[in-house]
């Protein structure tokens, strides 16, 4: 299977705490895999690992055949790695349109993947010179993953995309990150199972640090022990 990021048993420290104890994820490439687990479990770390924001400690991260472990956030993102994080983290004091330029890696990269962009999330089209602070909660998520679009990347680290949005929102945003799995990879936390098996092919299970389950979806939506003792669904 090829690969397109390999985390390959890495442990994670922030500060004197000790989270990830233990975690290895597979992402093939041009699929969606979804982290799960229960609040706390190390998810959102994994994903700050990869990206350097939480450097590991020990094991290997391999993007592309190649290792990036301690090397700068800005270096990571600079190989094709895209993150959105939770809150969406978007300059609110800015427009839609100043929010997409600032993502550019190079000159002209927003109005390459206008089409991209804007055939995904027409409402940000519609709404390009207002303010992120005018922007309602599922916008600003849209505007978070397009922003993530807007340079040439191979994949994207996508943090709890439904998080408080309203399921219109939700339906929304799923449609759109299930058409990005044909222009990228995506690896994704969602805490809501019902999301996350609609969207993702694989799966990786993250409990106390340590990914102790992985597999295909589809077989994961039949394995109501595991859903059980692993994400409290029955």
């Amino acid at each position: 299977m090829d690969n397109l990021l390999e985390i390959r048993d890495i442990h994670t420290y922030i500060g004197q705490f000790h989270i990830l104890q233990g975690v290895s994820v597979e992402v093939p490439r041009g699929t969606i895999v979804a982290l799960l687990g229960r609040n706390g479990a190390g998810k959102t770390t994994t994903l700050k690992s990869v990206i350097g924001l939480t450097p590991p400690r020990q094991g290997q991260i391999v993007f592309d055949a190649r290792e990036i472990q301690g090397q700068r956030p800005f270096d990571i993102a600079a190989l094709g790695i895209g993150y959105v994080p939770e809150h969406r983290a978007i300059f609110r004091d800015l427009s839609v349109e100043e929010n997409l330029r600032i993502a550019e890696r190079k000159r002209g990269d927003l109005a390459r993947k206008s089409d991209l962009i804007f055939g995904l999330f027409p409402d940000l089209k519609r709404l390009i010179k207002l303010p992120g602070t005018h922007l309602s909660g599922g916008q600003q998520q849209m505007l978070a993953v397009a922003r993530a679009l807007v340079p040439d990347n191979k994949m994207l680290l996508i943090d709890e995309p439904s998080e408080g949005l309203a399921p219109v929102i939700i339906e929304q945003l799923m449609g759109a990150i299930r058409q990005l799995s044909a222009e990228t990879t995506v690896l994704l936390v969602e805490q809501n199972f019902i999301v996350a098996s609609h969207l993702a092919e694989r799966y990786v299970i993250i409990e106390e640090g340590h990914s102790v389950r992985s597999g295909m979806m589809a077989d994961l939506v039949r394995d109501q022990a595991t859903l059980h003792r692993y994400l409290g669904a029955a």
